[in-house]
C-alpha cells in the first residue's frame, strides 16, 4: 500500500511538473537559412500593450507584406508557417497577433475599450514600426476574413503608408453575406439528404435575416464553405498543441481572447458594415476570393467591390477555394504575387 501511494505521488508530481513546463515552454519561429534572411518572434509595445510580432523571410532587404488575422480572435501565427514558404522567398512577411488575441492577450489587462477603431489604430502603429525597423517607405497590406475590415479602414486612412490593398476573404455587408451563407448551407443539406440539418437551418431564418445571428459556422464548415483543400481546423489544433510558436500559456491566451473579443467585435462590425465606411481609397485594390466561400460570401464582396471607387481595382477568384485561397492555394497564390509585386 505505502509503495502504491509513493508511485502516484510520484506520477503525480510528475504530471505536475510536466504541465509547468509546458505552460512556460519557449517559444521561437523555425529558422531561415540565408545571411540576409529573418525569422523572429517577438512582443512588442504597440499604442500601449504588448503585440506579438513573427516576421520571416530569406531576406530582409525584400518587399515587405503584413497580414491581418481574422476571427475575430483567430490568429494565425500558430500554424501558418506551412502555408507561407513560398511568399518568404520574395517577400518579408508579417504576422502579428492583434490586441487581446492569442499571444498579445494579457491576464488582467483591462479591454474595456477595445473595439474595431482601436485594432485600426494599433494596425496603423504596427505598420510605422515596420517600416522604421526596414527602412522602407511602404509596405503591402493583405487583411484576411474579419481582418479586412480592419485592414481596409487603415488603408483609407493611410494609404500613403500601403504600397496595395489585398482583401483576402473579404468582408462586405454581413447581413447579405449571413444570408447567402445559410441560403448555401440548406441547399447542400437538401443535396446530401440531410433533413435534420435542413430543418434546423430553416429554422433560422429569420434570425439571421434580422441579424441576430450569424449562419453557424459549423454548418459552413461541414458543408465545404469554410475549406475545401485544406484541414483548417486541424491546422489550428495542431499549431496551438504542438508548434514552435505557442506554449500551453499561449493556447489558454488563444482560447480566453476567443471568447472574449468575438461577440464584442462582430456586433461592432454589425452596427457599421463596410459599404457604408469605405467606399473609395487611393491606393490599388485587389479582393481574393476562393469561389465556394460561405464564411464571407463572394457574391456578397463582389457587390461591395463594385461599390468602390479606386484608380485601380481587382476581382479575382480562385476556382478551387473557399475561405482560404491563400492557403488552399499556395502556389498559385504566391505567384500572382511575385508578378503583381515583386517583379
Amino acid at each position: 500500500m505505502k509503495k502504491a501511494k509513493k508511485v502516484l505521488l510520484y506520477l503525480g508530481a510528475s504530471i505536475i511538473l510536466l504541465v509547468g513546463l509546458a505552460l512556460i515552454f519557449p517559444t521561437w519561429t523555425p529558422k531561415i537559412d540565408g545571411a540576409d534572411s529573418i525569422s523572429v518572434l517577438e512582443q512588442v509595445e504597440i499604442n500601449g500593450t504588448g503585440h506579438e510580432l513573427m516576421i520571416r523571410g530569406q531576406d530582409e532587404n525584400n518587399p515587405i507584406v503584413i497580414f491581418i488575422h481574422g476571427g475575430p480572435g483567430v490568429s494565425e501565427i500558430p500554424y501558418v508557417t506551412k502555408y507561407q514558404d513560398l511568399l518568404e522567398k520574395n517577400f518579408t512577411v508579417v504576422r502579428y497577433d492583434q490586441r487581446a488575441s492569442g499571444k498579445s492577450y494579457h491576464f488582467g489587462e483591462d479591454y474595456a475599450d477595445l473595439s474595431t477603431d482601436l485594432l485600426v489604430k494599433d494596425l496603423l502603429a504596427v505598420t510605422d514600426y515596420i517600416t522604421t525597423r526596414f527602412n522602407q517607405q511602404k509596405v503591402i497590406l493583405a487583411g484576411h476574413s474579419f481582418g479586412t475590415y480592419i485592414g481596409i479602414q487603415a488603408a483609407k486612412q493611410a494609404p500613403e503608408k500601403y504600397e496595395a490593398y489585398i482583401g483576402i476573404g473579404q468582408m462586405a455587408n454581413i447581413l447579405e453575406n449571413e444570408w447567402d451563407g445559410l441560403n448555401f448551407t440548406i441547399d447542400q443539406a437538401k443535396m446530401s439528404g440531410n433533413t435534420t440539418d435542413v430543418e434546423y437551418l430553416q429554422g433560422l431564418t429569420e434570425k439571421v435575416q434580422s441579424g441576430d445571428m450569424l449562419t453557424p459556422r459549423s454548418y459552413v464548415l461541414k458543408y465545404g464553405g469554410a475549406a475545401r483543400l485544406i484541414d483548417n481546423n486541424a491546422d489550428i489544433n495542431n499549431g496551438l498543441w504542438f508548434g514552435p510558436e505557442y506554449n500551453l500559456l499561449d493556447h489558454i491566451r488563444y482560447m480566453r481572447g476567443v471568447s472574449y473579443v468575438q461577440e464584442t467585435l462582430i456586433g461592432q462590425a454589425m452596427k457599421k458594415p463596410l459599404p457604408t465606411i469605405v467606399t473609395k481609397l487611393d491606393l490599388p485594390v485587389y479582393f481574393i476570393m476562393g469561389q465556394y466561400d460561405y464564411m464571407t460570401s463572394a457574391k456578397a464582396a463582389k457587390t461591395y467591390f463594385d461599390q468602390i471607387k479606386a484608380n485601380k481595382k481587382e476581382f479575382i477568384t480562385y476556382g478551387q477555394s473557399a475561405h482560404y485561397p491563400q492557403f488552399e492555394e499556395k502556389e498559385k497564390f504566391s505567384k500572382w504575387m511575385v508578378d503583381t509585386f515583386a517583379k
